[in-house]
């Protein structure tokens, strides 16, 4: 058992519990994570090369967040270290460990594309929730990035770009781009 620190004490005296919290703890308990990790462990790297690989469940739990929250795999990079509920969820503790950096995530996210597995994965949460009658809504979190860019607005055709979106920060207009999250289910 892991000793707890002053942020789980403090983390704990709290008087309610949101939701985001709640939603990850249900998702802790019904997952079957030990048949999870021995689906994936045949196509998971064995270490023999570079560093060694971070644990399946980890990079799973990192996945799963990315999903569930339609977060790319810099957002859910930030959020795992912005958020204590996902921390929790993910069981990073910062005096031993740091959060999978994005491309680690994106490359375990190709190795289940790959394989089809996360389409297994999610078809089996939802008939797990159906069954416990309990309903996933949806949600999601923007992210995105501010870019300097020329001041026109239009393309080679001399009109206007309509995906792209401005923003102004001081005097100064910038782009935007959007992070948009990989389906999941693909």
């Amino acid at each position: 058992m892991q000793q707890q620190s002053f942020t789980d004490i403090e983390y704990g005296l709290r008087k309610r519990t949101t939701r985001r919290e709640e939603f990850l703890r249900v998702m802790n308990d019904i997952i079957p994570w030990g048949e999870w990790i021995v689906y994936i462990e045949p196509y998971y790297p064995k270490g023999k090369r570079g560093r060694p690989p971070i644990g399946i469940e980890k990079m799973l739990r990192m996945y799963l967040l990315q999903c569930w929250f339609t977060l790319s795999d810099e957002g859910v990079e930030d959020a795992i270290y912005d958020s204590y509920a996902m921390r929790k969820f993910l069981g990073i503790d910062f005096s031993v460990e740091q959060v999978p950096d994005a491309t680690t995530l994106l490359h375990f996210r190709h190795l289940l594309e790959k394989h089809n597995i996360g389409k297994t994965f999610f078809t089996a949460i939802s008939s797990t929730l159906d069954k416990a009658g309990v309903m996933m809504r949806g949600g999601s979190i923007v992210d995105a990035t501010i870019i300097g860019a020329p001041s026109s607005t239009k393309n080679a055709d001399k009109k206007r770009d309509t995906e792209m979106h401005q923003t102004k920060k001081g005097n100064q207009y910038y782009f935007l781009i959007t992070h948009k999250a990989q389906l999941c289910l693909s």
